[in-house]
């Protein structure tokens, strides 16, 4: 460390103290529970504890790839999250755009409270309410059929189950995603608009040359991130909406993990299976991340 720095952190010390209890929190419940991956390689047994359990190596790592079902598990995986980061994605730009476009305050306002409050609602309480609009005597079907069409089996089908969940997770977080995309256009210099207007530009042709480049930065780094998650789709919904019927396209990975370790306690097999996991995840981020700034100007993360 230079000279030049260090000056710079002395006469900052209390910029660094405020960071200190974050960086402890990080460094306690990140960095630290990171020691238990070494389980993976072991024949992990509680009584005799992390260093004393057998080294086994990439054992689980082959028994998991092995598995008959590991296709099942990781095409379910990546095709459910695929789906909700690419239509999870679109569908809050589009929010935003067409909020921008309502110039009456107050009618923004009430349609802003109306797309937000799904956010607030828990995921125990949406997967309940699917249940309820979704069952063989629902409103739903009752609707279809008053419509001329068969009722369908929406919660057990296997065939429904991926539309049910990404259609569901839109309308639950499309409009709170929405907000950082609403305030980037916020940024917008009305004097550019006022250009547009006056040069003839129609409602759709700013959107294309004003509006969309001026989202494309943040939404190449919200993007980014999203890829990184892919395969941390959230387990507690998936798991919720699981039926014996449905398993064949809602038993994914974090639901897998679930049943291996906790229930059954075989604690070395799925912490292998969540390192497989997670590897995946950094080399898809990597991977995307390079990409993106091929494509976007050498902007990334």
């Amino acid at each position: 460390m230079n000279h030049k720095k260090w000056k710079f952190m002395k006469n900052n010390y209390q910029l660094y103290l405020m960071l200190l209890p974050g960086l402890l929190l990080l460094l306690v419940f990140k960095y630290v529970p990171m020691y238990g991956i070494i389980i993976a390689f072991k024949d992990y047994s509680p009584i005799r504890g992390i260093m004393g359990s057998d080294w086994v190596g990439l054992e689980y790592f082959r028994r998991f790839l092995t598995l008959p079902t590991f296709n099942q598990l990781f095409g379910n995986t990546v095709l459910l999250s695929f789906y909700g980061m690419v239509f999870g994605f679109i569908a809050p730009i589009v929010l935003a755009l067409i909020l921008n476009q309502i110039r009456h305050v107050g009618l923004k306002k009430n349609i802003q409270l109306i797309v937000y409050a799904p956010n607030f609602i828990s995921t125990v309480i949406v997967v309940g309410m699917l249940f309820l609009l979704l069952s063989p005597v629902g409103p739903v079907n009752n609707l279809m059929e008053a419509m001329g069409m068969e009722r369908a089996m929406f919660m057990t089908d296997a065939a429904y189950f991926r539309t049910v969940y990404v259609v569901s997770g839109i309308w639950q977080t499309a409009g709170w995603s929405s907000i950082i995309y609403l305030a980037t256009l916020s940024g917008i210099g009305p004097e550019l608009i006022e250009a547009a207007k006056v040069d003839g530009a129609n409602v759709m042709q700013r959107i294309f040359h004003i509006d969309l480049p001026t989202l494309r930065p943040v939404s190449a780094i919200i993007f980014i991130l999203s890829v990184g998650g892919i395969m941390s789709i959230g387990f507690e919904k998936a798991y919720l909406m699981q039926t014996s019927l449905n398993l064949p396209r809602s038993e994914i990975l974090a639901t897998y993990l679930y049943k291996v370790g906790l229930q059954m306690g075989d604690y070395s097999y799925s912490t292998a299976v969540g390192l497989f996991n997670a590897v995946i995840n950094v080399i898809l981020l990597l991977s995307v991340n390079f990409v993106v700034k091929r494509l976007n100007e050498g902007e990334g993360i």
